[in-house]
């Protein structure tokens, strides 16, 4: 029989992407839903409620791995403190809830792989490049990342293999970070932010689905590993690669920090920062990325 993978987060830009590709890999998928829907061959879908903390726990007790991509948006909303927390807990809530099913069931996984995010190294701008090695920030991305990955290290203490996919700005088909972008640049209208300085460490979505897979498939896989081109991309670059694709050089001035530190607050920081990252790891895994061209990845995802 077909090995079963269950998704949360299965509904989302990333998760649907991955259900192809795991289906593809010959995989039966199960995704994790908040309302009932109707399951196909392939797939099945079980309900589960944060909020009442409730799980189908056959939805785990079925699983062969399970892929953890839920999680509300970073740049959805100003973080109120309110919306700090609702971040924090739709990342580790879902962990906690798996764990006490597998924890009750004495239930074994082959591994349990769960998003994370570069965000960890801190909103910070600087020419270090940073490596799984490097220590959290203690800023607000940082201290949530930490967490998020603490929680995985619970189920990792019941002996089940654990992996931690630390994520750039993912790049897809009007998806994502470009579908927000598309219509100002294409428009005429893109900007630099900020100084523009801040780099942009991004992966395109196929790259990224090719990661979670081999996090999958290959026992080797284990702990932390960032998913991201190390090319040093910052945003002003990346702003005139994206406005050259819409035949235009970029000719708005760059929109001052506390313009944006006005209208978006503290979440500005997401926007106005960012590190470089080193790949290594993954690749040296043999790994290899198929998108490592800004503008032909950009190209790519215009289509």
């Amino acid at each position: 029989m077909a090995q079963n993978v269950l998704l949360t987060g299965g509904s989302g830009f990333i998760g649907k992407h991955l259900t192809d590709v795991l289906l593809e890999a010959g995989f039966t998928v199960s995704v994790l839903s908040r309302s009932a829907k109707e399951s196909s061959p392939a797939i099945t879908y079980y309900k589960w409620d944060l909020n009442k903390n409730y799980i189908d726990e056959n939805a785990v007790l079925n699983a062969d791995y399970i892929i953890h991509l839920a999680g509300e948006g970073i740049v959805e909303k100003r973080w109120t403190n309110k919306r700090k927390k609702a971040i924090l807990e739709s990342r580790v809530k879902p962990i906690d809830l798996i764990l006490s099913v597998l924890e009750k069931n004495n239930k074994k996984l082959e591994a349990f792989v769960s998003a994370s995010a570069v965000g960890i190294y801190g909103a910070v701008t600087s020419h270090k490049i940073c490596t799984e090695n490097t220590p959290p920030a203690d800023d607000f991305l940082g201290t949530t990342c930490q967490k998020w990955e603490s929680a995985v290290d619970k189920i990792g203490a019941l002996e089940i293999r654990t992996v931690k996919i630390r994520t750039g700005i993912v790049f897809g088909k009007n998806e994502g970070f470009l579908k927000k972008l598309t219509p100002s640049f294409k428009s005429g209208f893109g900007a630099i932010l900020g100084t523009g300085k801040q780099y942009l460490p991004w992966i395109h979505i196929d790259d990224l689905c090719g990661i979670y897979l081999k996090a999958v498939e290959d026992p080797e896989l284990e702990g932390p590993y960032n998913a991201c081109i190390t090319d040093n991309t910052t945003n002003s670059r990346f702003s005139k690669t994206f406005a050259k694709l819409f035949d235009y050089s970029i000719w708005l001035p760059k929109i001052p920090p506390f313009i944006l530190k006005i209208v978006l607050g503290e979440m500005s920081k997401a926007v106005l920062t960012g590190q470089r990252v080193s790949s290594e790891k993954i690749q040296k895994t043999g790994f290899e990325f198929q998108f490592t061209d800004l503008e032909k990845t950009l190209i790519n995802c215009l289509k």
